[in-house]
């Protein structure tokens, strides 16, 4: 039998599912709200970004485990802004870049998402992966969409709770698909 400090240790681990670090587990902490995206829903965005994510600066809001961005990296993309409120969460993820050899490919944001944050240069792809519960999705989207961090053709990936009610007048979505009790699209602005 597992002890209980070998399974919460198995459980809170990600497993990039594909690039050059395909199989890596990598470690995060217990935090309130903190849900990685499941394989089965990376395995399905990453497809629909075949094309797009070699060379892309992405932005990871809401990075909680890291699991959006340290993927992209592990398949080609250039660059990662890493963006948490939660100090313990980004210093995992710092530690977990250091661990794939990526802290040259990655910056480190500790702040809150739903607000504006101060970022250079604009990004090709942003993931928004918020806390299911509470109004920080409709809150980022409301500064991120006119901001200078998006590109005219950016892609915003969006997941949400299944039942959650979610439109946003600015963005087309152009994808999207439902897992389990998640919903989650691939959106680009008007």
């Amino acid at each position: 039998m597992m002890s209980k400090s070998r399974a919460r240790q198995t459980a809170n681990q990600i497993r990039i599912i594909g690039g050059q670090w395909r199989g890596r587990k990598l470690s995060f902490p217990d935090a309130e709200g903190l849900r990685p995206t499941a394989d089965r829903v990376r395995e399905t965005l990453f497809n629909w970004l075949t094309g797009r994510i070699a060379g892309a600066r992405c932005l990871d809001m809401f990075a909680g485990s890291g699991a959006l961005g340290f993927e992209a990296l592990s398949r080609g993309a250039s660059h990662c802004c890493f963006v948490d409120q939660n100090a313990a969460v980004l210093k995992q993820i710092q530690t977990n870049s250091q661990l794939l050899n990526a802290t040259a490919k990655s910056d480190f944001l500790l702040a809150d998402a739903s607000k504006t944050i101060d970022v250079s240069g604009s990004f090709d792809i942003v993931f928004l992966d918020p806390p299911f519960t509470g109004p920080a999705l409709e809150a980022c989207l409301d500064w991120l969409i006119t901001s200078p961090l998006l590109k005219p053709d950016s892609l915003i990936y969006v997941e949400t709770s299944k039942n959650a009610p979610w439109q946003n007048d600015a963005l087309d979505i152009i994808k999207d698909k439902q897992a389990g009790d998640v919903s989650f699209r691939l959106t680009q602005l008007r």
